[in-house]
């Protein structure tokens, strides 16, 4: 649209059948600069708007032949005529012709005599709506073309957590079978079998890095369900540890657990998959000769689980962006290279505890790392 400011880039269409009028109108809108196209009649203003294409229409109610509402309708329905605003110009003052013009596509309703100075100012106020409304316009547009490219990203994301799900893990189960049937083989040599035995440890933590990439998928998208049954948290625990005594005893780390709770009400496998990455976590952190303990202790707000180690522990301005997805990359902070892990397992763990309506957080341990997770009592 052009400038519609007093240096005269607006076109102003004034249809009207009287003289006098078109020359009262031409000469107040002339003086502040705008251009103004002339028709005398209703059919004629239909034809100059579509040659003209004008930014404003100033319309006559009552002419012969084709009157005001007629033509507006008429313009309305050329290119361009939906967004153009339209001012009827009449000496009736009544609701009729007020529904009238309304019903027709009218913008504005000005009574005769007209005082150039209302003109303007009704000619000036259906201008910035046209441009504001032009100018909305394109912010929705825009706002159409972002949606349209978040959902095509997203859509893009589902086929790729269906690629890690499906053509990942089927490969990564394979090599763990293979390795438990070389430990099948008693004659394998121990270097042998060590390796077989990483082999089968990476391989869990490959897929258990598979799961947590699909679950944090799932939060994002809401999808992420808790099953809450009931556990018996002494035998839960001493399990986990279990599979982590060879990996223990590889590093120099020594295991103990204290559990004070009998039961609780959770998703079995979203509380076990928080308990090994902490667990794991923990164990990878860990210096030689240094420990890793598990406590489980009932509080006032529900069922509490920490897991410390002796390590390197974790600056205190990075206690809470630590649970963000793969906070180590660009976060701004310098974590001991013991912590620079994957960024992924404490991720998931801090949104199965939410998905249980809990929380996680980090505290010292003077020395090392104390995670804590509460879940709380499910009624």
């Amino acid at each position: 649209m052009r400038d519609e400011g007093p240096s005269g880039g607006a076109t102003v269409l004034v249809v009207d059948d009287n003289d006098a009028n078109r020359a009262l109108a031409q000469g107040a809108l002339e003086d502040e600069g705008y251009r103004v196209v002339l028709a005398a009649g209703g059919e004629a203003g239909v034809a100059a708007f579509e040659r003209e294409r004008p930014d404003c229409v100033l319309l006559d109610v009552r002419m012969p032949e084709v009157d005001g509402f007629a033509a507006c309708e008429r313009i309305r329905a050329l290119p361009g005529g939906v967004e153009t605003p339209v001012i009827f110009l009449t000496a009736l003052r009544d609701v009729d012709t007020f529904d009238c013009a309304l019903r027709a596509g009218g913008d504005d309703f000005l009574s005769k005599p007209v005082r150039p100075t209302e003109l303007l100012v009704r000619v000036q106020a259906a201008l910035k709506l046209r441009r504001m409304s032009l100018e909305l316009r394109e912010h929705y547009a825009l706002l159409r073309r972002q949606r349209d490219d978040l959902l095509r990203v997203q859509l893009q994301k589902e086929r790729l957590m269906a690629f890690v799900v499906h053509d990942l893990k089927n490969p990564v189960n394979t090599l763990d079978l293979h390795a438990q049937l070389l430990l099948r083989n008693r004659a394998l040599p121990a270097d042998a079998r060590d390796s077989a035995e990483k082999i089968r440890a990476e391989a869990r933590q490959l897929n258990r890095l598979i799961l947590d990439l699909l679950d944090v998928s799932k939060a994002d998208e809401g999808k992420l369900c808790v099953r809450r049954s009931e556990v018996a948290l002494g035998p839960f625990v001493e399990g986990i540890l279990a599979e982590f005594e060879v990996a223990a005893e590889a590093r120099g780390v020594h295991l103990s657990s204290i559990v004070a709770v009998e039961r609780t009400r959770a998703d079995e496998d979203l509380l076990r998959r928080v308990l090994v990455n902490l667990i794991e976590n923990a164990i990878r952190h860990t210096p030689t000769g240094g420990r890793v303990a598990v406590t489980v202790g009932d509080t006032p707000e529900g069922t509490e689980f920490r897991v410390a180690d002796t390590g390197a522990g974790v600056p205190a301005a990075l206690h809470a962006a630590i649970f963000d997805p793969f906070v180590q990359a660009g976060s701004g902070f310098e974590l001991p290279s013991s912590r620079a892990g994957r960024g992924l397992g404490l991720a998931f763990c801090k949104l199965a505890a939410e998905a249980h309506g809990g929380r996680i957080w980090l505290e010292d341990g003077a020395p090392g790392a104390v995670f804590c997770v509460r879940f709380p009592r499910a009624s």
